[in-house]
């Protein structure tokens, strides 16, 4: 990731049995960025704010894209022409799209914390999938030593994280288990935009083979991002929730939790781990 990432600031550190020391420590930056929309409507050009959210400098476009995508403003990929920073608006994204937008989409307010994804979802319809969606069905299948492999891939990937300590991870892996992106952000749900992000502005439309790794637990938000892309699988190194979990055995999602020191679970989509079990809870 960009040096600007990370900040140095002068502690005071403390130890049992030892005099308090003053040392340097590395942490991880956190600034808001706007995230804003611009297109042609009957002729007349409109430029829309949509969201306000705080993540880790670096990769704001992917992060852009990949948030817009994710959400359901942009049905598709192709309606994105451009993507530009706007300096004379502090840190603040314009994303050009070729058609207009439903300004339903505009007037829910998103303003997402590093620490909870979008605040203010209160209403059942926000907690729904804004397109239709369907799942390959009992594919790709991931093997179980495969599956276990991954923490360890990815945490080689992870240098902020080594240096800081201090973010959350998220990858992109394909059905020949080979490692496609791992994107770094203190917000566990921007690291996930950039990652999918990056693979939209790269080309990789296709995620119908693929696997969504995050370094933290699986909540609702971020398999409700993993589903709106197509992504078939999802595993995480912590729990999930069990909204999380409902989401994810109504569209037949495969939901791994606890990928840790050699064990995981197996929440949803059973059929698509090697050895599952083809059963219903």
């Amino acid at each position: 990731m960009p040096e600007r990432s990370i900040q140095d600031y002068g502690v005071q550190w403390y130890s049992r049995g030892s005099a308090p020391e003053f040392k340097r420590d590395h942490l991880a930056v956190e600034e808001p960025l706007e995230i804003r929309v611009a297109f042609t409507r009957n002729g007349v050009a409109v430029t829309k704010p949509v969201s306000v959210t705080m993540r880790t400098p670096g990769h704001d476009p992917a992060l852009a894209v990949g948030f817009l995508f994710t959400e359901g403003v942009i049905p598709s990929p192709d309606a994105v022409t451009g993507v530009e920073t706007s300096p004379e608006r502090g840190a603040s994204i314009v994303v050009h799209l070729n058609r207009p937008v439903a300004l339903k989409h505009l007037e829910r307010n998103f303003f997402a914390a590093s620490s909870c994804g979008i605040c203010g979802k209160a209403s059942l319809e926000a907690v729904n999938l804004n397109r239709e969606v369907i799942l390959p069905e009992g594919r790709p299948r991931w093997g179980v030593a495969d599956l276990m492999k991954i923490p360890e891939q990815v945490h080689e990937a992870q240098s902020t994280f080594r240096a800081t300590g201090g973010l959350h991870a998220a990858a992109l892996l394909g059905a020949g288990r080979e490692l496609w992106a791992v994107y770094e952000d203190i917000g566990r749900h921007n690291a996930v935009d950039k990652v999918i992000g990056h693979a939209l502005i790269t080309g990789r439309h296709d995620f119908s083979e693929a696997l969504l790794f995050v370094s933290g637990r699986a909540g609702f938000e971020l398999v409700q991002k993993a589903i709106m892309a197509g992504i078939p699988a999802m595993a995480a190194v912590g729990a999930p929730s069990s909204l999380a979990v409902d989401l994810a055995r109504r569209y037949g999602f495969t939901l791994v939790g606890f990928l840790r020191n050699g064990r995981f679970n197996v929440y949803s989509g059973f059929t698509r781990i090697e050895n599952g079990i083809p059963c219903k809870l």
